[in-house]
């Protein structure tokens, strides 16, 4: 089957986030670029997002933007979210985009120990719940309350600029074994007191009360999303909620604290979450956690590509796949949006492409675009 013989009409409508409205089901999904010279964005980064927009992607998800605490990120040119100059500068972002048409929201984020992928090393010491990149793995510092406090009250901050600078919604970076997955995660949680415990659920205590907090901080009408994933960097086949059980309990309480959409990382979108209980092809993460909550979800993974986001890293290139499997998963109204995040990199233009049946077109994904501001 050719992608011009697939009817993709189902990826081009409409969705309401509360009293948002975004064109269509395409959201692009937040990659680090590491391109914003001193932390501050540029010229050069907001015209990458507005040329987006203008292209018809409905919804935009900035690469992950760092809170204010130190050590917060892992590679020199992350962008800050926090200061004078880069808040001028995610300004001048926002406001290119909705002159395009856009919509957009920063992804917040802490690295905590997860290290740099160049060898740089930030001056100060990293920190997480127990001063572990991964079992067995000692790196920066255990939180102390006082950190737990001043992290969470940093995300808040980071949500309450996000807003008042005219951003349509706020993502907060809860995946992929960073500060708030290191909290869900019992490899790199080993903490006894009301952070730590012995299920995902007890874990899940730090994020809870980031966004308890965001919530109160921004209101209840401005959307806020959490990206979670089951995976790691640390360990690509690990898993927090081992059954549909857990995953209810660790979801139930992120949505009660004032999550609106659930962001569902999984490096290859069409793999079932729970084989086990609905087949090899039963619903995905983003699926699942639908089901459980009744909350908006994203799905992301590959899409439109045969290789995973972080094989790209390693230096891989990945070839274009039809959109078969995605279209028919949207029409079975399993999530409700789709992240594309490597297929978006190299061509803004890829939704309209998408829209119009023009797969010759289309193209791969080669490394070097990651070095590119296309």
């Amino acid at each position: 089957m050719s992608a011009d013989s697939i009817d993709t009409s189902v990826l081009f409508q409409p969705v309401e986030l509360g009293s948002l409205t975004l064109k269509n089901r395409i959201v692009m999904a937040p990659m680090t670029r590491n391109m914003a010279p001193e932390g501050i964005p540029g010229q050069a980064n907001a015209d990458y997002y507005r040329r987006r927009a203008e292209a018809d992607v409905g919804l935009i998800l900035s690469e992950g933007t760092v809170i204010n605490r130190p050590v917060s990120r892992n590679e020199p040119n992350i962008p800050f979210f926090h200061g004078e100059q880069a808040l001028a500068g995610w300004k001048t972002v926002i406001d290119g985009v909705h002159q395009a048409g856009g919509r957009m929201g920063p992804q917040i984020w802490h690295t905590g120990t997860a290290p740099s992928g160049s060898g740089w090393t930030a001056e100060g010491e990293m920190e997480s719940p127990s001063g572990l990149f991964a079992p067995d793995k000692p790196v920066g510092k255990t939180m102390t309350d006082a950190d737990i406090a001043d992290t969470i009250d940093a995300f808040t901050q980071a949500a309450v600029d996000a807003k008042r600078l005219g951003f349509d919604v706020v993502e907060v970076h809860g995946a992929h074994g960073y500060l708030i997955d290191q909290f869900f995660w019992a490899g790199t949680n080993q903490r006894t007191d009301r952070w730590g415990g012995d299920t995902v659920l007890a874990r899940a205590n730090f994020g809870v009360e980031v966004i308890k907090s965001i919530r109160q901080a921004v209101g209840p009408d401005f959307p806020v999303l959490l990206r979670l994933s089951q995976w790691k960097q640390q360990d690509y086949k690990a898993r927090l909620a081992q059954s549909p059980a857990e995953m209810d309990a660790w979801l139930g309480v992120l949505a009660d604290a004032g999550v609106d959409v659930f962001h569902c990382s999984q490096r290859r979108f069409w793999e079932a979450e729970f084989p086990e209980v609905d087949g090899e092809n039963g619903l995905n993460f983003a699926g699942w956690a639908k089901k459980l909550t009744g909350k908006t979800t994203i799905s992301v993974g590959s899409v439109g590509l045969d290789g995973d986001f972080f094989s790209a890293f390693g230096g891989h290139s990945s070839q274009r796949t039809e959109l078969d499997q995605l279209v028919r998963r949207l029409e079975r109204n399993e999530f409700d949006l789709i992240a594309v995040g490597r297929a978006l990199l190299g061509d803004p233009n890829w939704a309209q492409k998408v829209q119009r049946g023009a797969s010759d077109e289309l193209t791969g994904f080669e490394p070097a675009q990651l070095a590119e501001l296309v």
